[in-house]
């Protein structure tokens, strides 16, 4: 059994828009594959009171910088400062769980970040989705539809249950075992530490 790592995400947290575009890359070359696992990071931070940017003006500012120098080094276009925050239905997190139950996570997920970044096309908007969704070759009510399904609520509840009891707190958070690694800055570390476990 090839190497994976898991990639525990919330589309809506800024520094994942780094992580999924260009985690496949950074894993596919040292022959790991990735998970990804679409989960509430804002429902455990509510339940932590952890809110790290509301009413900090002077942090956020900070955080946009630094995704702008971040983006540059690794080569992700970053066009200027997308709406924030987003999706307070959190829609598009639960797209994405159709998504990875069907096999087209990856692609639905970057598509998303892209949008929003580089066109400032905010996620889980219905002004945005069903477009979006045609543009993958999904159908966008059928899709939409189950992802407002209880069925695909609670597998993205159970999802955030696994996540918090893994003790994550964050997005992106990568998982290894029961080792995590949170945040875009630990990408690196996370793959050093999936490749150095022996195949199974």
């Amino acid at each position: 059994m090839a190497r994976q790592l898991d990639l525990f995400f919330f589309i809506g947290s800024t520094y994942t828009y780094l992580t999924v575009s260009r985690v496949q890359d950074a894993a596919s070359r040292e022959s790991i594959s990735i998970r990804w696992r679409p989960f509430s990071v804002r429902t455990i931070m509510a339940e932590q009171n952890n809110v790290p940017f509301r009413g900090k003006p002077v942090k956020m500012k900070y955080m946009w910088r630094d995704l702008e120098r971040r983006a540059r080094r690794h080569g992700v276009p970053f066009e200027s400062i997308p709406h924030y925050p987003v999706d307070p239905d959190e829609l598009a997190n639960r797209v994405a769980v159709v998504a990875s139950l069907d096999g087209w996570c990856p692609e639905y997920t970057i598509a998303t970040y892209r949008a929003w970044f580089l066109e400032n096309k905010v996620p889980g908007d219905l002004q945005y989705l069903p477009a979006l969704l045609i543009q993958l070759g999904r159908d966008p009510e059928v899709t939409i539809g189950r992802a407002n399904t209880q069925e695909i609520r609670d597998r993205y509840a159970s999802e955030t249950q696994v996540a918090r009891e893994l003790g994550i707190f964050g997005s992106p958070t990568f998982v290894s075992g029961s080792e995590i690694f949170w945040g875009d800055d630990r990408l690196e570390d996370a793959i050093d530490w999936c490749r150095s476990k022996p195949e199974r």
